[in-house]
């Protein structure tokens, strides 16, 4: 079989492949009823959910950000809390803590009670109001899916999904994220500002009462089989060292760095970078009609993977430079053949 014929076959989608796309696409209607506009936002958090991944949110408060978790919630019938992050938040307040309790017997011992860190959906609003010993809280789980404490490890039940919101940092009150948390958001991604039409819409389904009520989609098992066909979708080794040195674009000690990259760029993107552009990618091309990873599929995501994994030097904070145009340039100057 030539290789025109075996790449042509490859692009064909299977079966369970037209039921992802059109799962997929479904889901989005759904949450699209309640979320006006905002499409980009939420075609980012469902394909983090579907290849489970987790989701940074920034903007200001009042964009609809938990209005979002909470329809997924309905559409896809999953249990949802929701954990407020403010100043004296304590990390036992998140994971949960010991407490004595009596037995049958009347002897007193130990017993954890679980914190709202145990379910499916898991909003943390506003997370860089909490210190970051508070945020580092959460890095066990969102990478393991695991919590551990008291010398105790619990399995948190899957799909488990961590939408963060954030607001900027310059307004006050807020702190940074530590690295190795930022590392472990597939996405970052800004909420923008609704247009004139958006507003109105928000309006009228507020304060003038037109309420939508979406319909329940799917549930945790058919999330999780979901999942298992990403796993079908092809990568050639190309579009594989293409996401690799798209990541090493933006390590200022590369060949592959831009000028801007090596006057600005105090660290690159971390190896989960690659792999998250991976996932994002295969969730792509299924949603675009293929089973086989393209170009396009790896570039359409690189800003929501690559934009809070980039540490700016000294001058690139004095000079304000945009991490995202960087990224933009990244892409418009990394040649796909090489």
């Amino acid at each position: 079989m030539s290789t025109a014929t075996l790449s042509e076959n490859s692009t064909q989608l299977s079966p369970e492949g037209r039921e992802f796309q059109a799962t997929f696409a479904a889901v989005r209607r759904e949450v699209g009823q309640v979320i006006v506009g905002q499409e980009r936002v939420v075609e980012a958090v469902l394909t983090a959910l579907f290849c489970g991944g987790n989701v940074l949110l920034e903007g200001v408060p009042g964009l609809g950000k938990t209005e979002l978790i909470k329809a997924l919630s309905r559409v896809l019938d999953l249990e949802f809390r929701r954990i407020q992050f403010t100043p004296d938040l304590m990390p036992s307040d998140i994971i949960g803590t010991s407490i004595m309790s009596p037995d049958e017997t009347g002897r007193y011992r130990f017993e954890f009670r679980q914190g709202p860190i145990f379910t499916q959906l898991l909003l943390a609003d506003e997370i860089n109001r909490a210190s970051p010993k508070t945020q580092s809280a959460l890095l066990e789980t969102m990478q393991e899916g695991s919590v551990t404490t008291g010398g105790t490890m619990y399995t948190l039940t899957q799909p488990f999904f961590v939408m963060a919101t954030q607001n900027p940092l310059e307004q006050e009150g807020t702190y940074p994220l530590p690295e190795a948390q930022l590392d472990r958001f597939l996405f970052k991604t800004v909420v923008p500002f609704p247009s004139r039409t958006e507003l109105n819409d928000v309006v009228s389904r507020t304060i003038l009462k037109r309420p939508t009520h979406p319909a329940k989609i799917l549930n945790a098992a058919g999330i999780l089989s979901h999942r298992a066909i990403l796993d079908g979708v092809v990568v050639a080794p190309p579009m594989q060292d293409y996401a690799v040195r798209l990541v090493l674009s933006t390590h200022p000690g590369t060949d592959f760095a831009t000028e801007d990259v090596r006057k600005f760029v105090k660290w690159g993107a971390s190896p989960r970078a690659a792999q998250s552009l991976i996932r994002a990618a295969r969730v792509r091309a299924l949603t675009q009609g293929s089973n086989q990873v393209a170009f396009e599929d790896i570039a359409y995501w690189a800003p929501e993977v690559l934009q809070h994994r980039v540490l700016l030097n000294y001058d690139g904070l004095a000079e304000n430079v945009q991490v995202t145009n960087m990224i933009q340039d990244c892409l418009k100057k990394l040649p796909r053949d090489a």
